[in-house]
């Protein structure tokens, strides 16, 4: 299934490799056009044509738009064991999904799997590649290395695998999720399932080039965590089990990683204006020395995995702590603003589409 809104810049490269998928099974290609008013049409209708096993859908006029909706009504229109979803941006590669359905049908108690996403535009400037290292960080590591200790894996919205008799049990898409992929990895881990990481798996998708479309998605993809954030304040259910990893990630990232992150910061600025004469006996510039070379150890670790060394890489991981890792605290608070403006007027939040290039 692959959600598109007015996607016609991107979407002939995406097709194109979808019809190339390497799978030895029944195989059907569902691009759901959600009421685009671009290319996208013509170019569905063309591969529709040339192609009997992709399927041009036109998802019906709906509320809330975002692509939980449009899902949902792709779930509506198909019947196959397994629904895989790619973004409108992704080229996958040619063995991508069968090593999806391997993975899923190997692993015992598997709901799904989930592959890795890379960045084809990674070289295209200086905030591709920040986004490129980053991604790589989260997967390689993080992701990798949650399934190793625990093994349960995050589903990323693209190049991921789901059975449908998992979604028969936990429901539907949730239709007000902005990150409606990560919601609904907390409520498939809660009924004890699993979701392996298969980092062969690889699909290649289109990052933001300029500041003001990547402030725009990250602050989607915030409040979308804010979303899960008040859900989880609000369910015993994600407190057991292996859902007990993800809802503490959660927790640390958006409430005891941010209580630090503003601490640190207040006691710098006051120690620069000389308004605080407060010391400790702890080598506290040592372990912050301590934190920033283990932070630049992960990207340049990532970059080693990746094979992606160039002298502007590893220089972007040594200032990326000094310049992208501090766009958090605005897009944080950004987004909890927004977040709290919608929810005082009972406004749903509505779904920003990244812009393509």
């Amino acid at each position: 299934m692959i959600p598109a809104h007015n996607e016609g810049k991107v979407l002939q490269q995406t097709l194109e490799a979808m019809v190339k998928l390497d799978y030895p099974g029944p195989l059907h290609i569902y691009l759901l056009n959600d009421n685009s008013v671009d290319e996208t049409e013509e170019i569905a209708e063309a591969f529709d044509k040339a192609y009997k096993n992709l399927h041009h859908i036109r998802v019906p006029v709906g509320e809330p738009k975002g692509k939980s909706r449009v899902l949902n009504y792709g779930l509506s229109i198909s019947d196959s064991e397994y629904f895989a979803v790619y973004d409108a941006d992704n080229q996958p590669e040619k063995e991508s999904l069968k090593l999806l359905v391997e993975a899923a049908e190997n692993t015992p108690n598997a709901a799904g799997a989930v592959g890795y996403v890379k960045t084809i535009n990674a070289n295209k400037n200086i905030l591709t590649r920040l986004i490129a290292q980053e991604f790589q960080v989260f997967q390689l590591l993080m992701q990798c290395g949650r399934w190793f200790l625990f093994k349960t894996g995050s589903l990323t919205g693209t190049n991921m695998l789901v059975k449908r008799s998992i979604i028969e049990e936990v429901g539907q898409y949730d239709v007000y999720a902005i990150a409606e992929d990560a919601e609904l990895t907390l409520r498939i881990t809660s009924k004890g399932k699993i979701l392996p990481i298969v980092p062969e798996s690889v699909t290649w998708e289109q990052e933001p080039e300029k500041l003001a479309v990547f402030i725009k998605q990250r602050t989607r993809w915030l409040q979308g965590n804010l979303y899960i954030l008040e859900k989880i304040f609000h369910s015993f259910d994600y407190y057991k089990g292996r859902t007990l990893v993800h809802t503490f990630q959660q927790i640390l990232i958006y409430i005891v990683f941010l209580f630090f992150l503003l601490t640190s910061h207040a006691w710098f600025i006051a120690g620069l204006f000389g308004l605080t004469t407060f010391s400790v006996k702890l080598p506290l510039l040592l372990i912050w020395y301590a934190s920033y070379l283990f932070y630049v150890a992960q990207l340049l670790s990532a970059q080693a995995a990746e094979e992606s060394f160039s002298p502007l890489n590893i220089i972007i991981g040594f200032i990326s702590y000094f310049t992208y890792s501090q766009l958090f605290l605005f897009l944080y608070f950004r987004s909890l603003f927004l977040y709290l403006k919608a929810k005082r007027k009972k406004q749903i939040i509505s779904w920003d589409k990244t812009l393509r290039f």
